[in-house]
């Protein structure tokens, strides 16, 4: 029994090890990180983390600065910053917008909560009204940007990332507004079409609608301040060698925001931009995450001991025979496999695309992200429902539905409440950069009850027909199931950045159909760990069971707590 619950006891070490030292690293030398939560103008709530360095007191106020996370993220993807400017002697609100992590939705609502942030921000004691910086990444910028407008003489410089001033969703930027203004924009943005108007990244520093912003009728020149630091319209372009979401966790950009704020607010403690601790969060969290991974299989292990479970237990053969590990047809087991690797991910854009133009977010389907998501786990799922009579027959287990529900529902409760603990005591989440792990808010928790049905038929159909096709040695069905779930992903991701690194530019499959191509790949990155992760789990309970319905379930269950406390709500629920 004792062997069994070894990996629970694993993971459980790996989990309050790496949650330790990401919470040693937010608050290094007397930081102090809260979670907030306050009334915006028009009565909604906001949600932020709230950094107070020791030298902000009454007494003597520290500079402050509002950071913003972009879309579909939330308050801690901004954590690099965050711990960067505290660690200067900087206050630091970050803020979830409206509609993400904890604020109230809907999203792109109030100013997509930048007023109410920068008003809350101003509002404390503790912060030097006249030296208040704004920082937003993506749609975060157009957070501060809408804080800036409302409030034009209330911030006195910011930094964009990988953001842009007007249309769709700002103000115009001009020469002398907004005030003292560095853009950091990545020479691979996968956004530059939206942002600045040009189909190619490194044609920013020529887009018209930058020079408009920057006051000059030639090519821009990264690292120049054009403009007046003193008269407040000071500008900069810089152009790190990355993409738009590396953006959070690059040394690189996060220095240009630190250098910036040096230059332009007065307060706060000198330190090299390149004295950057902030990664070890990213490691502790990240070890968390992998912990929790191994704290889910090594529970449902350790609950097979208990009587109630005992019958899941798949029976050992008297003659010692392995049940599990039957004979292959290689021809059909390539098939098979080559089939499971390019489906889902030659459906993925067009399933987002229908979803995007049919399945549109409203009160009883609130996220638009989590509807694309679940159109595509359905047409998966029919897709694998007719090839299923093609994959090979296997023993199957009767009479365990009950009990399946039962160990998944017990094993993903053992994970969040660890995750609940690791929130109290330490202030984080399980997250390795755009990969997180979040609490479900109580609105966020009924909306889950409503996902949960079509991802649970997706998994239900697709992993039985995985474990079909797929029966091996114990390392290579794990590798077999991680390549069929995970590995047309990564196809399709390095297809697309080969092609925007070689040629500044995402392919589009089908220009006439297809939308959203730059955000729906940066939300296929999240498949490659998810999908592999779910094959792990799959697996681990596919041997210990025979029978691919514990895992499913725990899989359906963890991916959708995982997608709605992780994305957007876009209408009222």
């Amino acid at each position: 029994m004792r062997a069994r619950w070894t990996l629970a006891i694993v993971g459980a070490a790996m989990m309050v090890a790496g949650s330790l030292l990401a919470h040693l690293t937010q608050t290094t030398g007397g930081i102090k990180i809260e979670d907030i939560r306050f009334k915006g103008a028009k009565g909604n709530t906001m949600s932020a983390l709230l950094y107070t360095p020791p030298n902000a007191t009454p007494q003597t106020p520290a500079p402050g600065i509002l950071a913003v996370h972009g879309y579909i993220n939330s308050r801690e993807t901004q954590d690099g910053f965050a711990i960067e400017f505290a660690r200067r002697g900087y206050v630091v609100l970050a803020l979830d917008q409206t509609g993400h992590g904890y604020s109230d939705g809907p999203a792109f609502s109030n100013g997509f909560g930048g007023p109410d942030g920068l008003a809350k921000l101003r509002s404390l004691d503790i912060v030097d009204k006249t030296n208040i910086g704004l920082e937003g990444h993506s749609m975060g910028g157009w957070t501060v940007l809408a804080a800036a407008t409302a409030m034009p003489n209330d911030y006195k410089a910011m930094v964009l990332e990988g953001s842009s001033t007007g249309k769709p969703f700002a103000a115009d930027g001009t020469p002398t507004w907004p005030r003292n203004l560095a853009l950091v924009f990545a020479k691979y943005e996968e956004f530059s079409t939206l942002m600045w108007g040009v189909p190619k990244a490194r044609d920013t520093v020529s887009s018209p609608k930058l020079w408009a912003l920057f006051g000059t009728n030639a090519a821009v020149e990264p690292g120049k301040v054009y403009g007046d630091l003193a008269a407040g319209t000071a500008r900069v372009l810089y152009t790190p060698a990355i993409t738009h979401p590396a953006e959070h966790i690059s040394h690189e950009a996060i220095g240009y925001a630190l250098d910036w704020f040096g230059k332009t607010l007065t307060g706060g403690t000198p330190l090299p931009a390149s004295d950057q601790i902030w990664f070890r969060k990213e490691i502790g969290t990240g070890i968390a995450l992998l912990g929790f991974v191994a704290f889910l299989i090594g529970i449902f292990d350790g609950l097979l001991e208990a009587r109630m479970f005992a019958r899941l237990i798949l029976p050992e053969p008297a003659d010692g025979s392995k049940p599990l590990e039957t004979p292959v047809d290689r021809s059909r087991w390539l098939g098979a496999l080559v089939l499971s690797v390019l489906i889902p991910a030659l459906t993925y854009y067009p399933a987002f695309t229908l979803a995007g133009n049919w399945v549109k977010a409203q009160p009883w389907l609130p996220q638009a992200i989590t509807n694309q998501i679940a159109v595509w786990a359905l047409i998966n799922a029919a897709i694998a429902l007719v090839l299923m009579p093609f994959a090979p027959k296997r023993a199957s287990r009767r009479g365990i539905i009950g009990l399946s529900i039962a160990i998944a529902l017990a094993t993903v409760a053992s994970g969040y409440l660890a995750l609940w603990l690791a929130d109290l005591i330490f202030t984080v989440d399980f997250r390795f950069w755009i990969v997180a792990l979040k609490l479900l808010s109580a609105k966020q928790a009924l909306m889950a009850l409503i996902y949960l049905a079509p991802i649970t038929l997706f998994f239900v159909i697709a992993l039985h027909v995985m474990h079909r096709n797929f029966s091996a040695s114990r390392s290579a069905v794990y590798l077999t199931n991680m390549t069929a779930l995970a590995f047309g992903f990564a196809l399709l991701l390095g297809i697309q950045y080969g092609a925007l690194f070689l040629n500044g530019q995402l392919i589009d499959p089908a220009p006439a159909v297809i939308t959203s191509v730059p955000l729906n790949t940066i939300v296929a990155i999240q498949f490659v760990p998810l999908m592999a992760i779910v094959a792990v789990i799959a697996t681990f309970t596919w041997r210990r069971t025979g029978s691919s319905l514990p895992g499913a379930l725990i899989c359906s269950l963890l991916v959708t707590w995982y997608v709605v406390a992780g994305t957007a709500t876009q209408a009222a629920f």
